[in-house]
């Protein structure tokens, strides 16, 4: 196999693993950033080129910034509304077992319904449950989306070196 057509591959796995990545940001099931970092630093070893080292480069500071905004921003909403870890725990296993009950939508309905269970027997309130739930929510959404924004932008830059690195060759 000669050189350019290892390069060709390499280029379609590392953007399917990008597909998976972006999909696990959304779906906490499936490894998100993490997938994206590495599938560019394969990349970046493969290609052996300056664009896909820069790339590598500002993959990784986005993915760095990302994971920490999402654990920051999540973490301290949480914290602020003493919204403790455990329910968040028990709305992500509600999820996985909503996804085998519910095909598609289990998932967010699992999560949901797990949340707002486990938040209601903590507080022993059904209408407090209710209300912390949604802060959660609203502190996981914001976290989650901050991350996929800027893996977003990960994959833009490793689009913008697909074609560097190809055109330069």
């Amino acid at each position: 196999m000669d050189s350019l057509t290892m390069q060709i591959i390499v280029t379609v796995l590392a953007a399917l693993a990008y597909c998976v990545g972006l999909a696990g940001i959304v779906v906490p099931i499936l490894p998100g950033t993490i997938t994206i970092v590495i599938a560019t630093l394969i990349w970046a070893i493969v290609m052996g080129s300056t664009p896909g080292w820069i790339c590598f480069g500002i993959v990784l500071i986005l993915g760095i910034a990302g994971m920490a905004a999402n654990y920051f921003i999540t973490g301290r909403s949480l914290k602020k509304h003493e919204v403790p870890t455990w329910p968040i725990l028990v709305a992500l296993a509600s999820g996985i077992v909503g996804i085998f009950v519910i095909p598609f939508l289990g998932l967010i309905i699992g999560f949901l319904l797990g949340l707002y269970v486990a938040e209601s027997i903590r507080q022993q309130d059904w209408s407090g449950g209710l209300k912390t739930s949604w802060v959660a929510i609203k502190a996981l959404g914001i976290g989650f989306a901050v991350e996929l924004v800027l893996a977003l932008g990960s994959t833009l830059t490793f689009a913008i070196a697909i074609v560097a690195h190809f055109v330069t060759r």
